[in-house]
């Protein structure tokens, strides 16, 4: 079976799940070069079943990159923010790829299957740009660090994430792993259905609890209709990506190409807290050190505001008075928790205050509108 299956016009990619959503009735429209369902039952049906049961997501878009050998540790601690040496073997770690000009480049994990052995996973709109890259510091900088092989792997993996309150319950009724021994953003190697290879591991993109599983690419069939099959009698429904989209928002998790860019410093996105300015020296470190001691010009806050309309990527965002413009809407939507509208955006630094009273522009109209902290939802267990 071939590993990406070009669709109708020759252009777009299948993951080897299609058929399966297809059977389900998803709704498929392109997305990052692939074809993928939107939904299924509805994007407020499926968020809503995410946060109350389960939710079954295909992500076998995402890219994988394999990296293993004695320099693998120092080149990946020189081309990512995060501090690469605290990882521990079956423990995950969520970091950037920054630029020379410290800019992000990209948002990705990073698990440490060994002592010398990692597996990367990229955004799937960026897995050729990554790669690139990576393989490009690699030629013009490797030597430096010891030797290493790196690798596209993204062919060869098929990712399935089940999240929300009953993921784990409907998880073990496929696999012997023990899940309860693996602690958020850890993971252990094992296999499901009595025999197919897997990671599992504690991660997600939905504030939930839950699992993203990695199998190999032809076995992803048998293992997205057996979570099916298993998660009837405990509330499980299969999301597309309206329903990762809106439980994302809902937990301020940026999203590439939104939040995030290369010309976005991980200062001003809030992603500080996985960049260690303090581990030694890495690409683009200079420029995002300048933006910390000077202060970043913006920041990324989240917003409510009174009024059903979503308040769309690209809207601008003004001063209480709607005079000034202060920033840029990056993502937006109706909470189907919350009941309101919410939106992420970016302001100047001095009116990125908790509290602080904004506008935003929906379509000529100036609306009222607050910061509030984030995240916007908070699960209660």
């Amino acid at each position: 079976m071939p590993h990406a299956v070009n669709a109708k016009e020759m252009s777009l990619k299948r993951t080897s799940l299609f058929e399966e959503h297809q059977k389900l009735g998803g709704r498929i429209v392109p997305f990052a070069g692939w074809e993928l369902p939107v939904q299924y039952t509805g994007v407020t049906d499926e968020h809503l079943a995410c946060r109350k049961a389960a939710g079954l997501f295909d992500v076998s878009h995402m890219g994988e990159f394999e990296i293993e050998g004695p320099g693998a540790e120092s080149f990946l601690n020189f081309v990512t923010t995060n501090d690469v040496t605290k990882i521990q073997i079956g423990q995950a770690q969520y970091t950037l790829f920054p630029n020379s000009d410290g800019g992000i480049v990209d948002d990705l994990l990073i698990y440490r299957r060994g002592p010398e052995k990692y597996l990367l996973v990229v955004n799937a709109a960026n897995i050729d740009k990554d790669f690139r890259h990576v393989k490009s510091l690699e030629a013009e900088i490797g030597s430096r660090f010891g030797r290493f092989d790196l690798t596209n792997q993204s062919d060869a993996y098929t990712q399935i994430a089940i999240q929300g309150p009953n993921a784990l319950k409907i998880l073990s009724k496929i696999t012997s792993c023990p899940l309860n021994e693996i602690k958020t953003y850890w993971f252990k190697e094992g296999s499901v259905l009595n025999g197919i290879s897997a990671i599992i591991a504690r991660t997600g993109y939905t504030g939930e609890d839950g699992f993203e599983v990695y199998c190999p690419w032809a076995n992803g069939p048998a293992v997205w209709s057996a979570l099916v099959h298993e998660g009837q009698a405990f509330g499980l429904k299969p999301c597309g990506l309206g329903a990762r989209d809106t439980l994302r928002m809902e937990m301020k998790y940026p999203l590439y190409g939104h939040e995030l860019s290369d010309q976005t410093n991980p200062l001003e996105a809030g992603l500080g807290w996985v960049t260690k300015l303090n581990k030694g020296d890495f690409l683009g470190r200079d420029k995002i050190l300048a933006v910390k001691e000077s202060g970043p010009d913006r920041k990324l806050i989240g917003f409510e505001i009174g009024d059903r309309r979503i308040p769309r990527a690209g809207y601008d965002l003004y001063d209480s008075k709607g005079e000034k413009r202060i920033g840029v809407v990056t993502s937006g939507t109706q909470s189907p928790c919350l009941d309101k509208a919410i939106g992420i955006g970016y302001v100047v630094s001095p009116l990125s205050d908790i509290g602080t009273p904004i506008a935003v522009d929906l379509r000529g109209k100036k609306m009222a509108a607050v910061i509030v902290e984030t995240p916007f939802y908070k699960r209660p267990y």
